[in-house]
């Protein structure tokens, strides 16, 4: 999969979305997208997305609400927001998914 900026831009649209207080996945977001299969290519252009301007890119996790591995300040910018995290240091997705069905892609 070659990464070109509109679709980069694709996926930081809809990261933009998301509210303070609520987290995606990543398979969540590459579903809005039309690109069902590539949560990893989701992860991938969060990992560059310093580059692309000022996103809150902390506010996604795996489908289980684990954490970013190579991303420390992540737990806490979600704590400031109010997420909770589960004993085993999971985000408690039942009560901060975000609930996108008024998302209406670009």
């Amino acid at each position: 999969m070659i990464l070109d900026d509109h679709l980069i831009y694709e996926i930081l649209a809809v990261v933009a979305e998301i509210p303070k207080g609520n987290v995606a996945s990543y398979g969540q977001i590459a579903r809005l997208i039309g690109r069902d299969k590539n949560a990893r290519l989701v992860g991938k252009v969060l990992s560059i997305s310093q580059y692309y301007g000022k996103y809150p890119c902390h506010r996604v996790v795996n489908h289980a609400g684990r954490l970013a591995p190579h991303f420390p300040e992540q737990k806490e910018l979600l704590v400031k927001e109010g997420i909770s995290f589960k004993e085993n240091g999971c985000v408690d997705m039942l009560k901060h998914q975000w609930n996108y069905g008024l998302y209406s892609p670009l």
